[in-house]
């Protein structure tokens, strides 16, 4: 966590890349073509490999996998998954002292590649150790600081911010589509490890091609807002190695094991969460409007680590509902299990630019951000109370065309919250805490996604009505709270929108 020593003035907004007479891609500032091509191919890269890893995982050693009974590898998943935002904490903290946002991007997306080159050539439960560490660290440094990066190309007062936001995450779910597709065939066909490779083939042509236009980005996207002196040097390494130690203790003395660990990193991110705010509430380097955003981003966090204790159980309880409830036959051949995962991202694809437009169309005119969650959690309450009827059939029983009807209840919800959320942390940030205030926004994925591990671990294919009532019921409580609460918040938000 940062404490800048002096605020650093906002760049000014450039007319070839935030002014609107500017050359633009689909109307919005060229350089987001870059970021969108990005992000691409590290989210193909890393759903390709997100399902498979969990089947790999519970799929008997007969059938080429490592055995795990099925509950411990749901929970290594959301907590896995949890990590991977948590790290974000780690990116945005070397962006602002180390590196600044464009190297540190640079850097993350290596490692990335490194870790599905481990899994793909490392067997076992080495192989995958070491290829979920690389991938979770090195997604997290890259998802906090491509965010920001695209939050950088927009002045603060510009209505595209939204609308760019939403076509940015078009290109992540055009890669998350085609990721599982791929890799789910390839697993099919020709096995886990094969299937880690082409993960791994996507990311190279990622950072290839980040590698061929990052210097185009923003000037301010190439510096470091706070630079870490050289006499703390010591100091960091001392901290990151005493941190190493006691990790690496607790795992060997068994405090952290598999069978906890989503609920250790749910715990680690509620912790961070609480640490950032109160380092950014307490700074000296912010203004009192900025103080009064922050303080109006803590139940907007709420909303959105609720919102994502569901959403990610596409990972887990819907892929093993995939393989064990759905009937996946169609006209005499079985769709392989990875392919569900992409029925979301398709419909992102088609909605996607059509909430983009109404949010332009709209402009001051559209709902404010508070209820915008609050309809986003009120549509995922009813997705997860719609797998109530189908509760009781015997394996292979539940319909695909239900699924895919539940899945884009999932996709609505998401597109009022995700890529809102992305946008609002940029817009309500502190300037001297920008990059950090984004990865704030990813804990609350973070301990979201850790919480969908830890649920999973209650779900009952037996008995899945009190699972799914509790949960939905519980998603619309909450957001007929925040409904209710809009008003104080908008308040607190001070002009932003």
């Amino acid at each position: 966590m940062s404490i800048p020593s002096e605020p650093i003035p906002p760049a000014g907004p450039r007319t070839d890349e935030r002014g609107p007479g500017g050359k633009t891609f689909f109307g919005q500032p060229r350089m987001l073509a870059n970021l969108f091509s990005v992000e691409l191919w590290e989210r193909f890269s890393f759903y390709g490999m997100q399902v498979v890893v969990l089947l790999y995982m519970y799929f008997s050693v007969d059938e080429g996998g490592l055995g795990i009974n099925p509950a411990v590898a749901t929970g290594i998943i959301g907590a896995y998954g949890g990590t991977v935002y948590l790290s974000t904490i780690v990116g945005a903290w070397v962006a602002d002292r180390l590196l600044g946002s464009e190297r540190t991007l640079f850097y993350a997306a290596i490692m990335i590649m490194l870790g599905h080159i481990s899994l793909a050539l490392i067997p076992g439960i080495p192989g995958l150790a070491v290829g979920l560490i690389l991938v979770a660290f090195g997604s997290g440094g890259l998802k906090a600081n491509a965010t920001s990066l695209v939050g950088s190309l927009y002045a603060l007062d510009d209505d595209r911010r939204d609308a760019g936001f939403s076509i940015f995450y078009m290109g992540v779910n055009i890669g998350a589509l085609f990721g599982p597709l791929l890799t789910g065939l390839t697993r099919d066909t020709l096995g886990f490890h094969f299937a880690f490779g082409l993960a791994a083939i996507g990311m190279a042509i990622g950072l290839t091609q980040y590698a061929l236009t990052r210097k185009n980005l923003p000037e301010e996207s190439h510096q470091i807002a706070d630079p870490l002196p050289r006499s703390k040097v010591p100091v960091v390494g001392g901290i990151v190695a005493a941190v190493v130690i006691l990790i690496v203790a607790a795992v060997l003395t068994g405090v952290v094991n598999a069978e906890n660990l989503a609920t250790v990193v749910a715990l680690v991110a509620v912790a961070a969460a609480i640490s950032y705010f109160v380092v950014i509430l307490s700074s000296k380097h912010i203004t009192e409007t900025e103080r009064r955003r922050v303080l109006s981003f803590i139940p907007m966090f709420i909303a959105s680590a609720a919102f994502f204790s569901m959403f990610q159980q596409q990972f887990t309880v819907v892929t093993l509902y995939s393989d064990q409830r759905l009937n996946r036959n169609i006209l005499g051949w079985e769709m392989p299990i990875e392919w569900v995962q992409s029925i979301n991202p398709v419909f992102i694809i088609l909605l996607a630019p059509i909430f983009a437009a109404v949010w332009t169309r709209l402009g001051p005119r559209q709902p404010i951000t508070p209820v915008k969650f609050a309809i986003g959690l009120a549509i995922m309450g009813l997705a997860i109370l719609a797998f109530i009827p189908l509760a009781g059939g015997g394996p292979n029983t539940a319909p695909l065309l239900a699924m895919v009807g539940i899945l884009l209840m999932f996709t609505l919800a998401e597109l009022f919250i995700s890529p809102v959320g992305l946008s609002l942390s940029t817009k309500l940030a502190p300037h001297v805490f920008r990059t950090q205030m984004v990865a704030l926004n990813y804990l609350s994925v973070s301990l979201g996604t850790a919480l969908s591990g830890v649920l999973a671990g209650f779900y009952n294919p037996e008995d899945e009505v009190p699972y799914f009532g509790a949960i939905g019921l519980v998603a619309l409580v909450l957001a007929v709270a925040l409904f209710l609460a809009a008003k104080p918040i908008k308040n607190l938000m001070s002009g932003v929108h």
